[in-house]
């Protein structure tokens, strides 16, 4: 690569994957952003030194490790969080006039896989997301994480144990997940109690994530029939400026409610086996305020709800 213009068409190449991989160490769409903008910037400044020949490789592993500097330093910062702490939804972008710049993220990176990471160590995390995920080999992981390739290894299969344990077994279909999460979008917005609780696993547990600057449980609640009755009575505050609205919300069919034209509301819905076994509801105004306004949003919205 000779020049600027060559490194930065390869680097747009490889952008949607480099965003897709900061986002799910980070757990944060603008973080993630912020870290491959910033290994740009570093790209750079290498190329000037020695030219880079492989723009993917050497970009791949200055994001992980970026992406890891801010796991870390959020960590921090999360332990005086008000309430659950649940990731930012990355609901799918609108597309670009340039394909290469359009980022998507499929379901292997459902939003129950996201919180599930949070409960790992960073370095776990970072192990489990390279190897795993993005197929990287121990040893590179290795040069990510600081450790040998037989420590990156345990800390993979330990990670591997966790997120096995917490994420679903089996994958529903696109179409009945559409259809489960269309039931539970009727019945919440109609006050159907008996209809709500059919489509509701017995130990669904629901956690809202506002953030502590707008109104949210505390705690997770578990239990079909209180997470039913927290959600209609959710439901019957809303006014004629709320205006619900069906969205992709990590690769898989979800629910979202609009203020005006702004988001108030971000619902991801894990089913299993037909049935919701995980309400996550994300309220905190920063982590929405990146999402794009109603004018903006039709690609984000699969449709608008009637």
């Amino acid at each position: 690569m000779n020049d600027e213009r060559s490194l930065a068409t390869a680097y747009t190449r490889a952008r949607p994957r480099l965003e897709r991989l900061a986002y799910a160490m980070t757990g944060s769409h603008a973080e993630a952003e912020d870290v491959v903008s910033d290994s740009w910037l570093r790209l750079i400044a290498a190329h000037a030194n020695e030219p880079v020949q492989n723009v993917e490789a050497w970009a791949t592993v200055v994001v992980a490790r970026r992406a890891l500097d801010t796991l870390r330093s959020a960590r921090v910062r999360r332990e005086t969080y008000v309430g659950p702490w649940l990731p930012e939804p990355w609901l799918e972008a609108p597309p670009a006039s340039d394909p290469a710049e359009r980022v998507t993220l499929d379901d292997s990176v459902s939003f129950a896989l996201m919180v599930v990471l949070e409960t790992l160590s960073p370095a776990e995390r970072t192990a489990w997301v390279l190897h795993d995920l993005f197929g990287m080999e121990f040893s590179e992981v290795a040069r990510v994480v600081g450790r040998t390739t037989a420590a990156v290894r345990q800390l993979a299969a330990r990670a591997r144990k966790h997120v096995a344990a917490g994420t679903p077994r089996v994958t529903v279909d696109h179409a009945t997940h559409e259809a489960v999460v269309a039931a539970f979008r009727r019945a919440t917005i109609d006050g159907d109690l008996p209809g709500l609780m059919t489509v509701l696993d017995p130990d669904v547990t629901l956690t809202s994530d506002g953030g502590g600057k707008v109104r949210a449980a505390l705690r997770p609640v578990h239990g079909a029939d209180r997470v039913a009755r927290l959600l209609i009575g959710l439901a019957s505050q809303l006014d004629g400026d709320h205006r619900p609205r069906s969205v992709t919300v990590n690769g898989a069919p979800g629910f979202a409610i609009l203020k005006g034209s702004e988001y108030d509301f971000v619902i991801s819905l894990t089913v299993e086996d037909a049935r919701i076994t995980r309400v996550d509801m994300v309220r905190a105004p920063d982590k929405l305020a990146t999402l794009p306004s109603d004018s903006q949003s039709s690609a984000y919205c699969t449709r608008s709800i009637t």
